[in-house]
């Protein structure tokens, strides 16, 4: 990678999505950005396209590599992958051996580890922000998930360009464009053999589910999908900032429990009230749905002296004109 790789459309575009991505976010000269790589294409591109633009922009860029050890060959991956790194220009390159637990599936408990260790790489060299390679694909396949799952506006929503500490640049770009990006700068990414694996839902959409609707309903499907995420975003985005505002307002916290006020509630529409539902339950630290949700609602439109609810980490009692959620643990300062 001595030679610099002429500038093609796919490369022009992954720079560009870069730079648009910082600008939108306020990364700035003297700021450090890490790059989560795998070693596959969509993020070896979006490596090499910030090891071009960082420089320029005066920008200090490096990168993490989350080895999950749940392959035999992921630790040589990773070294190649930090060497390829280095020689990219990338500084610091660093390796995070993790293990990966059993809670919510393979997939799942995967993602936890990696985000863990990608915050605590970003706390430790005071990044900015920590970029990641997700597609436009990848976009399309995570809404398409949701819908099948009945998931809600959270799913529906697909993932944000900018959520915390977290940049996606390439959520406008193909995973073609990126593929492309590689062969075109002479990079040779990973190809993870579990990316073909249909016991992976995500692989089945992948490779079975969006294949077979373009060609039954016709091409430009993965666009509209994500172009409907970016739509109920927007939607959502402002009703959980409504229901944020009403939250202080119906629910009071005591050392174990958390008060909801039922004409406070009554008062609100729908979607705000389930909002501030679900984020009351949340505060117990289990994973709620929507059945949940709807359970306690019907103690407010729907009371008749019934029972409490038992729910995950929680006990939910209507007495008079409040709900009360209780738990046998101490809530920590604040987490109302």
């Amino acid at each position: 990678m001595t030679e610099r790789p002429r500038l093609t459309a796919a490369i022009a575009d992954v720079r560009r999505a870069v730079r648009e991505a910082w600008d939108a976010c306020g990364v700035t000269a003297g700021d450090l950005v890490l790059v989560a790589c795998s070693g596959g294409p969509d993020s070896l591109a979006l490596a090499a396209a910030v090891a071009f633009e960082a420089p320029r922009a005066g920008i200090a860029a490096g990168a993490i590599i989350v080895e999950h050890g749940i392959q035999a060959i992921t630790k040589d991956v990773a070294e190649r992958t930090a060497a390829i790194l280095r020689e990219l220009g990338l500084d610091p390159v660093r390796v995070a051996h993790v293990s990966v637990g059993q809670v919510g599936g393979p997939e799942a408990a995967a993602r936890t580890a990696r985000y863990e260790a990608l915050d605590e790489a970003a706390a430790a060299l005071d990044a900015k922000v920590i970029m990641l390679g997700h597609t436009l694909d990848d976009q399309a396949e995570t809404v398409m998930l949701g819908l099948a799952r009945g998931s809600g506006p959270r799913a529906l929503n697909g993932m944000a360009t900018h959520s915390g500490r977290y940049l996606r640049p390439l959520l406008g770009i193909k995973r073609e464009t990126t593929h492309a990006f590689c062969e075109d700068s002479g990079l040779e990414p990973w190809i993870d053999p579990q990316n073909s694996e249909d016991r992976f839902a995500r692989v089945r959409v992948r490779q079975a589910v969006l294949p077979m609707l373009e060609i039954e309903l016709g091409p430009g499907i993965a666009e509209s999908l994500a172009r409907t995420a970016d739509i109920i975003r927007e939607d959502s985005d402002y009703l959980d900032a409504q229901a944020l505002d009403e939250y202080e307002h119906c629910v009071s916290a005591g050392p174990t429990s958390l008060v909801l006020e039922i004409t406070k509630l009554e008062a609100l529409a729908k979607p705000i009230r389930n909002r501030i539902i679900l984020r009351a339950l949340e505060v117990f630290g289990g994973t709620y749905s929507r059945a949940h949700v709807l359970a306690v609602n019907e103690l407010v439109d729907n009371w008749h002296g019934q029972k409490e609810l038992t729910l995950p980490g929680v006990r939910v009692v209507r007495t008079g004109a409040q709900i009360t959620l209780k738990t046998t643990k101490t809530l920590k300062p604040g987490a109302c």
